[in-house]
């Protein structure tokens, strides 16, 4: 049986593979609350990047120390291979399930 990426973590993937090398947890927290437009908990960002890191579908790298953030470096994430496997996958889905289907009044 597959296994499917949850809609979080893929708002998640699509935010990295959007911020490319400027992702980040407050740029990806930022870019999701965008998409969204709703507010997110830094709660809701890091625990599933942690899930991600888990699965192999993202890594992440220290960043240089910088004078803003008091001396602290950030961490950059980046998709993997297999995590861009897992995000075409769960498109693949959306657009088998939805097909030609619309919400009437809302297209």
């Amino acid at each position: 049986m597959l296994k499917y990426i949850t809609r979080q973590e893929e708002l998640l993937l699509l935010a990295i593979l959007h911020l490319n090398d400027n992702a980040y947890g407050m740029s990806i927290k930022a870019h999701i609350e965008e998409v969204t437009d709703e507010k997110w908990s830094f709660g809701a960002i890091y625990a599933p990047l942690s899930r991600l890191l888990k699965k192999a579908l993202v890594t992440s790298i220290q960043g240089a120390p910088t004078p803003e953030r008091g001396g602290k470096s950030k961490i950059f994430y980046t998709l993997t291979d297999r995590g861009r496997t897992e995000l075409a996958n769960a498109k693949r889905v959306h657009e088998a399930s939805w097909g030609t289907l619309t919400i009437a009044g809302l297209e």
